[in-house]
């Protein structure tokens, strides 16, 4: 199981509505196909942190993280959500033993950049990112 943690808190001026799609949108990326689970809500951590939000996906292997990185329903939630996004701060953790998977994954991550150049750059615009 490969899982991908994102602590998020949205740009000033983002309204209620906006912030509701979005969350929307992430709730319906983490149902698609290859995600074995997902939750989308509150960040618990430390207020000071700057984190509000926080999405959790799980997939169970490479071939399904695959199929999520492009996963249509995936790649139109991030039109819609990246560009409301101040803060941003990834953690991912699995309990495959492959200590080259980080690797792999990050490969995947370049991948994508280089198949969705808008993507890449969009990704780019958020103020504070930690990948």
């Amino acid at each position: 199981m490969i899982v991908n943690i994102l602590r998020f808190s949205f740009k000033d001026g983002t309204t209620e509505e906006e912030k509701a799609e979005v969350l929307a949108a992430m709730r319906r990326t983490s149902t698609v196909e290859s995600a074995s689970f997902g939750v989308v809500g509150q960040d618990l951590g430390d207020p000071a942190s700057g984190y509000t939000h926080t999405y959790c996906v799980g997939v169970e292997d490479l071939a399904a993280l695959e199929r999520y990185l492009h996963d249509q329903v995936h790649l139109d939630g991030d039109r819609l959500v990246i560009p409301r996004i101040a803060k941003l701060s990834a953690v991912r953790l699995s309990d495959d033993p492959d200590p080259g998977l980080g690797e792999k994954i990050m490969a995947m991550h370049l991948a994508k950049v280089a198949k969705y150049p808008e993507w890449g750059q969009a990704l780019e615009t958020i103020p504070e990112t930690s990948l």
